[in-house]
């Protein structure tokens, strides 16, 4: 019996997924979304990943690929919103030599590089309708032609897209086809958000501070004290696990200590989410943060009645007078903590983080 080579047992589909560890969760919701992913993965058609940013859309289209029976062909990816619109359409199919300025040679597309593999195409709702219906003929027909040429190119490949558009809504309003969404939903897998996975952030937090601890030459195991530990619980994660990874990594960067304590939420606004670190000893360690405790109604902010507080004016006027004067309020008794000022208010951070922006050149 023949032993299995060493770069064989590396390109096993097994081996190559351990190579994206943070695909990591044992909450109900990301578990049956693995469990679909895999079910779909041995279909040879066209699938599309729905999740927030952040979600990790790109590490599910990579395990896709790995637990097809295309894993040993190439897996190619392109951000469809990194590119203007004007160069999608070349960079996918290639181009001639003479088909536009600056083209001196034949290049190959992504298409032509994904053969036998996988191509994930990112941002998928951003690719212009002409584009568009070039690629629902490579979905067709398994054919296209390079800018500049009128021969025909077989290719195949199997299309994972990936979006956090409402693409059904956007092919509605004719702003995407709908042929070509017909064509690429044969599966539609919703990535659960962040918040949605109960019990996942203390096994992902772990992980990720793990490896930055490793990353930085830390002798010492890095964990989390029972009240910075809430606080990763209890916030919402709106960049969800790309968010949670870099969170993680700053506390660990940022602690002396073995046990982290301070977790920073949003460098730019709020130093620390907590105790400043000058107010940090041993023997007092920082409370947790008071925006992370909700109250179970919102605090006023004004002890003016209502009445009092809106002008005889016209009824938008008046709502963005008050809208001003509340914000400008809560900031003030919150000492400018924005965590706080959103409690004050009964309001999610990013709920008073949108109104700061509408009015901050205001107040």
């Amino acid at each position: 019996m023949k032993l299995a080579t060493r770069q064989e047992l590396d390109n096993l589909p097994e081996a190559r997924l351990e190579r994206f560890p943070e695909a990591l969760g044992q909450s109900e919701a990301f578990l049956a979304f693995q469990a679909q992913l895999s079910r779909v993965a041995k279909v040879d058609r066209p699938v599309l990943i729905i999740g927030e940013r952040g979600t990790g859309k790109e590490l599910s289209a990579r395990r896709l690929h790995y637990l097809s029976s295309r894993w040993q062909g190439p897996l190619v990816a392109l951000n469809c919103a990194a590119l203007a619109p004007t160069l999608i359409e070349s960079e996918l199919f290639g181009y001639e030599a003479g088909a536009f300025t600056g083209a001196a040679g034949r290049r190959a597309g992504r298409f032509e590089a994904a053969a036998g593999g996988t191509l994930f195409l990112d941002e998928v709702a951003t690719i212009p309708l002409e584009v568009q219906e070039k690629i629902l003929r490579v979905v067709e027909y398994g054919a296209f032609e390079r800018v500049g040429s009128a021969q025909k190119v077989q290719v195949d490949v199997r299309i994972v897209g990936a979006t956090n558009a409402d693409l059904a809504a956007l092919a509605e309003r004719e702003r995407f086809k709908r042929d070509l969404l017909d064509r690429l939903s044969f599966e539609v897998l919703f990535l659960p958000p962040l918040r949605e996975r109960k019990g996942d952030i203390p096994l992902l937090a772990n992980h990720f501070a793990a490896r930055m601890a490793l990353e930085l030459g830390q002798n010492e195991i890095r964990v989390f004290g029972e009240q910075a530990l809430t606080a990763l619980e209890s916030y919402p994660w709106p960049g969800n696990v790309r968010e949670l990874k870099n969170v993680v990594e700053r506390a660990v960067y940022r602690s002396d200590s073995p046990t982290i304590t301070q977790i920073v939420f949003d460098p730019f606004h709020e130093p620390f989410a907590g105790q400043p670190a000058s107010a940090e000893t041993p023997s007092s360690p920082p409370e947790a943060p008071a925006a992370l405790h909700l109250p179970s109604a919102p605090q006023a902010v004004s002890d003016q009645p209502l009445s009092a507080a809106v002008p005889d004016k016209p009824l938008l006027e008046a709502v963005r007078e008050l809208e001003m004067r509340m914000l400008k309020r809560a900031l003030e008794k919150a000492r400018y903590n924005q965590r706080k000022a959103a409690e004050c208010l009964g309001l999610t951070y990013d709920q008073f983080r949108g109104l700061y922006r509408k009015y901050r050149d205001s107040i």
